[in-house]
């Protein structure tokens, strides 16, 4: 009686890790599919400043991540006020890069590259400006780089 019982026991354990073994398995058939649906196109970008002419072979000094929908958030100090710039400016992000008025730097060369790289309203997005110096990019219009 003994031995049919612990026959029993190790049946049942082992049907039972059986049926937990196909749950669990990563590929199941009845697998539920591992991508969800958004209402909101994907717009996440990382912004970058880097000492230098060019983003490639420069020191990267700072940078932050921005996502914009569904709503702002990221590591940017100020996501709202950055995500409304690129939804008015997309096109020309020019205008964000613009030097506010009344301000006097100096013009010695030691240029700062500014980047936003990633996805824009579902579409990949990549924009690079160069600064003369570091104060052409402190008293930029916009609160894009502003970081």
């Amino acid at each position: 009686m003994r031995s049919i019982a612990k026959g029993l026991g190790l049946g049942s354990a082992a049907m039972a890790l059986t049926v937990f073994t196909a749950l669990a398995w990563p590929g199941a058939a009845d697998a539920a599919p591992s991508a969800t649906e958004s209402l909101y196109a994907p717009s996440a970008l990382v912004l970058s400043i880097t000492a230098g002419e060019d983003a490639t072979y420069g020191t990267a000094l700072r940078a932050v991540t921005l996502v914009c929908a569904p709503t702002p958030g990221g590591t940017h100090p100020a996501p709202a006020r950055a995500c409304a710039e690129l939804r008015a400016h997309s096109a020309q992000l020019d205008a964000v890069t613009a030097p506010r008025g009344n301000v006097d730097c100096t013009r010695e060369w030691n240029p700062m590259t500014v980047t936003a790289d990633g996805v824009w309203q579902g579409h990949r997005f990549s924009y690079s400006y160069t600064f003369g110096n570091p104060c052409g990019l402190r008293h930029t219009a916009g609160a894009l780089f502003g970081f």
